[in-house]
């Protein structure tokens, strides 16, 4: 199971097949940051932003980690334009524990 949320069966190839790429990165963590934005943006993002996805999937999983999750700064290519949006859809890594259900251990 990829996570996924929507079909890509309505949408045309290049878009279906950076929606399977994001969701099928290598790292986990990379499928949720790209693959939880691509659910949401793939179908509006312009040929340009396009362009600029395939860029950054382009980067190697381990680095984009780092840089999603603020370990390591973002270079200076992609302080703007797409990468900010991006980061803006991560997922909380935070493990889980019983005070996230509000529960007392």
């Amino acid at each position: 199971m990829t996570g996924t949320t929507r079909s890509s069966a309505d949408i045309e190839p290049r878009r279906k097949r950076i929606l399977f790429r994001c969701w099928h990165r290598g790292i986990r963590e990379m499928d949720l940051v790209l693959g939880t934005f691509a659910d949401a943006e793939v179908e509006t993002l312009s040929e340009a932003e396009l362009d600029e996805l395939e860029e950054i999937m382009a980067e190697h999983d381990r680095d984009l980690v780092l840089w999603v999750t603020g370990e390591r700064p973002v270079p200076d290519r992609f302080l703007t334009g797409l990468f900010p949006r991006i980061c803006a859809f991560t997922p909380d890594f935070s493990p889980v524990t019983a005070e996230t259900f509000g529960k007392a251990k």
